[in-house]
């Protein structure tokens, strides 16, 4: 028996301090995050079409099986990593993707964030409270 060979293709993305490794794989667009369900794991639907922006932006929607591991950060910042991390997994697949989703803003990496505490500061922009007297 010959089996088919099924490719698959790795990316990583970045956000804050979330990163994601996502593989694709050939199938019928199935989700897996950290070994549970999209909905499971994204309860907001507006993160969820988030996250799928760049396969339907390149009508790839039902031809990739998703298999991703988040790490760190919250669940906005996991969200645009694993939007990252699908956008340049697709530019791998076809390179003629790449025009589409770098005028959508999808292979960028977002480069804000947080500022860190200053010493002798209550926080990163925030003084003490300043007394004349």
């Amino acid at each position: 028996m010959a089996e088919a060979k099924t490719t698959q293709i790795c990316a990583t993305g970045r956000r804050k301090t979330s990163v994601a490794r996502v593989r694709l794989t050939q199938g019928a667009g199935v989700w897996s995050v950290n070994r549970r369900e999209i909905s499971d794991y994204f309860a907001s639907e507006a993160l969820r079409a988030y996250i799928e922006q760049p396969l339907k932006l390149t009508n790839m929607s039902g031809k990739f099986d998703v298999f991703a591991t988040l790490s760190g950060g919250g669940i906005s910042g996991q969200a645009g990593a694993l939007r990252h991390a699908v956008s340049r997994a697709l530019t791998t697949v076809d390179s003629t993707l790449r025009g589409v989703l770098k005028s959508a803003g999808c292979l960028t990496r977002d480069p804000r964030m947080k500022e860190r505490k200053k010493a002798g500061q209550p926080g990163a922009r925030k003084r003490f409270q300043f007394s004349k007297r």
